[in-house]
């Protein structure tokens, strides 16, 4: 998968990123932001087991987002099961470098179009702790609406987190752009 975006593009990932996928993700100010899944120290060889793996999912859910071809930051939809099926979360992180220029809202957005013409999903979710405030605007720009605040219910470095809960369905765009021409 190949999305070419002005400002950057989302692609697949290949072996090749990991030294550069280390070298961005090797970063606190990430880690702190996102799961504990995702590693501190992050190193080469976490770099090429992730690649490794997100390499074999079918269908694929796991994408680079670079610029110029280089490895900017991370893109990803996780499905939910059961009764959930038709729902799914997405993650998404950037590199210091890359922050504040617009590439995170221009991937989300993207993405999210492709998810609703690739997929059957209806519902989209997207946690945000409340010390990431670029994070939630992001969200907002790509058409997520805060739907709750849920108190204390996450722990990052040992401390109890406030989160954001945004949320998007399928054809809310389309709803909204219909609202303001009206």
């Amino acid at each position: 998968m190949e999305l070419r975006l002005p400002l950057c593009s989302v692609r697949s990932w290949r072996p090749t990123d990991a030294e550069r996928l280390a070298t961005i993700a090797n970063d606190r100010s990430i880690w702190i932001m996102v799961r504990d899944r995702f590693p501190h120290p992050y190193t080469i060889a976490d770099a090429e087991a992730f690649i490794a793996r997100v390499s074999t999912e079918a269908p694929e859910r796991s994408f680079a987002i670079t610029i110029d071809d280089v490895v900017a930051g991370g893109i990803a939809v996780m499905p939910g099961a059961d009764i959930h099926r038709v729902s799914a979360e997405v993650g998404y992180w950037l590199g210091a470098e890359a922050r504040g220029k617009g590439v995170a809202t221009e991937a989300v957005r993207a993405f999210v179009e492709w998810i609703w013409a690739h997929t059957d999903l209806q519902h989209l979710t997207a946690g945000v702790f409340t010390y990431n405030p670029a994070s939630a605007r992001v969200l907002e720009k790509a058409g997520f609406s805060m739907a709750y605040l849920a108190r204390q219910s996450a722990i990052k470095d040992g401390q109890l987190c406030d989160e954001w809960v945004y949320t998007r369905n399928r054809g809310t765009e389309d709803e909204k752009t219909r609202e303001r021409e009206k």
